[in-house]
């Protein structure tokens, strides 16, 4: 296949809501650069004033909602893609048409057939993430383990839906996953080893040209992005006193985000007497600026997060991390040498504490981390990603 080669790239929004669509707004425009032509085929269209993934690069787009399942259908054949790059929709009926049609390949961004939920954890008696393979136990134990919702008749239908997405998952000669805790996940999914691709993943801002120069501690742990119980800013909020004690110095948490959780966040500092920064929303450049200010990146998601990228942009500007051992996050914060890691079965507040306490009660020690964060950045870079998956749009997927 010679570049300039139509690529149908397949999501859920075309407003840029969430990670799968900032990774995709990156990555359109860097495909283009590299000589392929995209279009973008979604369920659901940008309302004004969102911005959206396909802003200003003038590519075809096609509208499920507004065309029908037949029409995306009937349009896209006059284009004729090579190839489909699928990430993710809601239509099963949609994704198995495309695959039936097209060499394809289907990315991954989350738990696609392996949990009912997909939050791939149970919620009760305490947060900790889930190893089962998907199957009738699962239905077992997703009410008293609070996996989801409430309703059995929803659990029941979401099992299949899920059922059958794994089914169609297995259908794809090439299946890419951002780390190797979503390799291994798969692979206990029952996918061949030949198929479950890991594809380094990127941040969204280049890595800082040099390590980090010296400076003193500001006291500052950030925390980005939004404030879902997954994320675990509760036991972030109650961990900060014992970190504080033990250091015996001050920390203020600084949370530049919003979401659900935050009047939890408030009221668990209030009562613990945690000094807090709540910042709501910020651009690329503000956030850029909390992270060189601050001493340590704390990700307390007490989910098996498929990968987190924020972890790989903080180190770029020489930002370490602190997190629970769950999911992907292993792949960027190694103890010791670009963050360091609390337990993550079960992820505890006393947990998490230590682990910023080792990562701040010695200054050498902190300046090795700040060092090794920038370093592990540039594995994740956007060349490595781009050589990697224009290799694999460049060869047939099945």
């Amino acid at each position: 296949m010679s570049h300039g080669a139509r690529i149908l790239f397949v999501t859920r929004h075309r407003a840029v809501v969430g990670g799968v669509e900032t990774h995709l707004r990156t990555l359109l425009p860097l495909l283009q650069s590299r000589g392929f032509s995209p279009g973008l085929l979604f369920e659901h269209d940008a309302t004004p004033g969102q911005a959206r993934i396909d802003e200003g690069l003038g590519i075809p787009v096609w509208s499920l909602a507004a065309l029908g399942r037949q029409g995306v259908l009937d349009a896209v054949a006059v284009w004729r893609p090579a190839r489909v790059y699928q990430h993710g929709v809601q239509d099963l009926d949609l994704e198995e048409a495309l695959l039936e049609r097209y060499p394809a390949l289907l990315f991954l961004h989350a738990y696609y057939g392996t949990c009912i939920s997909g939050m791939k954890r149970h919620a009760f008696p305490r947060p900790v993430p889930c190893q089962r393979v998907l199957g009738p136990g699962c239905l077992v134990h997703y009410l008293p383990r609070r996996c989801g919702g409430r309703s059995p008749l929803t659990a029941v239908r979401e099992y299949h839906y899920q059922q059958r997405r794994l089914a169609l998952a297995r259908r794809y000669g090439t299946v890419l996953v951002g780390s190797r805790a979503m390799r291994e996940e798969y692979l206990r999914h029952g996918l061949s080893e030949s198929q479950v691709v890991r594809l380094t993943l990127f941040g969204d801002s280049l890595p800082d040209a040099e390590p980090p120069a010296p400076r003193p501690f500001s006291g500052q742990v950030l925390m980005v992005g939004r404030l879902t119980e997954l994320k675990g800013g509760v036991e972030l909020v109650r961990a900060l006193p014992r970190a504080r004690a033990a250091l015996g110095r001050e920390l203020e948490l600084v949370v530049a985000g919003d979401g659900p959780e935050l009047p939890r966040m408030r009221a668990e500092a209030e009562s613990r007497r945690v000094l807090v920064r709540f910042t709501g929303w910020v651009d690329r450049a503000e956030r850029e600026r909390l992270m060189r200010q601050a001493d340590l990146l704390a990700v307390p998601s007490v989910w098996p997060e498929p990968f987190g990228v924020v972890g790989a942009e903080a180190g770029g500007v020489g930002l370490p991390s602190v997190a629970f051992a769950v999911g992907g996050i292993p792949d960027w914060c190694e103890p010791g040498v670009s963050g360091e890691l609390a337990p993550g079965e079960p992820p505890t507040p006393e947990g998490l504490a230590d682990a910023i306490v080792r990562a701040l009660a010695d200054a050498d020690h902190h300046a090795r981390l700040r060092e090794g964060a920038w370093r592990m950045s540039r594995h994740f870079s956007t060349d490595t990603h781009l050589d990697a998956l224009c290799a694999l749009l460049g060869a047939p997927a099945r």
